[in-house]
């Protein structure tokens, strides 16, 4: 029989956390991801699942995610030792059909507690399940550099950045065309910043955390960690075209518009329509 080791979402969180970690996205054990698993697909592995399991109460409710299974990386966790210990760094839990507490089937097997932002994870989860008609099971949080930087020295509207980063590479507005939504600064962890990033996921599939990191969603690891490498990317484009002197010349209104059409997308009109957001 198949060990969960070996299964497509443990093997595909390591392979993800070890990609963030070599990128520098995740110093000691900044980030957190979680992956909504259908429950046939977790149940297949129950022959490794603890006899006596933990049930833990969640600190907010989240009767939108009630029966379902998430596998997700552990509190305090390095994510260049998952790959060393996926066993001890990452946890599967089952919501129960209340969506007050879920059950620790299986993982984080030294001790210890999902991400810390579990309660921020499960709030866009159940914006993003209902958004993309369960489309969505991945929300993924790092500290992506130069995106990082960017937000110490740009107008933090959210049209005119996410403008900014569309005209730094041409494929940005084919993979992020719903934009960039950006919160005030506020402390991790809380419920507060929980909220905020659900409601800004509403509508966006990436969302700034000032002088912190990122936050993105997709239908699966590959594509959320795609969509990130994406905004990043172009983010140090525009990093040392600043350093440079200044963006001369970029991408024009128009040549946005020719494509989103040529691609089938249709562009965000609030940063469609803005001015590039320059350094304040």
């Amino acid at each position: 029989m198949q060990s969960i080791l070996t299964s497509w979402f443990v093997q595909g969180m390591v392979k993800a956390t070890g990609d963030m970690w070599l990128k520098g996205w995740d110093e000691r054990n900044g980030g957190n991801v979680t992956l909504r698993l259908l429950p046939e697909e977790a149940r297949a592995f129950a022959a490794d699942f603890y006899a006596e399991p933990r049930v833990i109460a969640l600190t907010q409710p989240a009767p939108a995610l009630a029966g379902d299974w998430f596998l997700v990386t552990g509190s305090g966790k390095f994510f260049r030792n998952v790959q060393l210990d996926p066993a001890d760094c990452l946890a599967l839990l089952e919501v129960d059909a209340q969506g007050l507490s879920y059950t620790l089937h299986w993982g984080l097997c030294n001790g210890g507690l999902p991400t810390s932002e579990l309660a921020a994870h499960f709030q866009s989860h159940a914006v993003r399940k209902q958004a993309t008609q369960g489309a969505d099971r991945v929300i993924m949080h790092c500290h992506a550099t130069n995106f990082m930087a960017l937000s110490y020295v740009v107008d933090l509207d959210p049209a005119r950045f996410t403008r900014l980063l569309w005209e730094g590479s041409t494929e940005c507005l084919v993979v992020f065309p719903d934009g960039v939504g950006i919160l005030p600064w506020m402390v991790p962890g809380t419920d507060g910043i929980g909220r905020a990033t659900a409601d800004a996921m509403a509508t966006h599939s990436l969302v700034m955390w000032p002088f912190h990191g990122i936050f993105g969603t997709g239908p699966d690891l590959d594509h959320t960690f795609g969509l990130i490498d994406t905004a990043e990317k172009a983010s140090e484009v525009v990093v040392k075209a600043l350093s440079m002197g200044g963006i001369r010349q970029s991408i024009s209104t128009e040549q946005l518009i020719a494509l989103g059409e040529r691609f089938g997308v249709h562009p965000w009109q609030a940063a469609l329509q803005a001015e590039r957001s320059d350094v304040a």
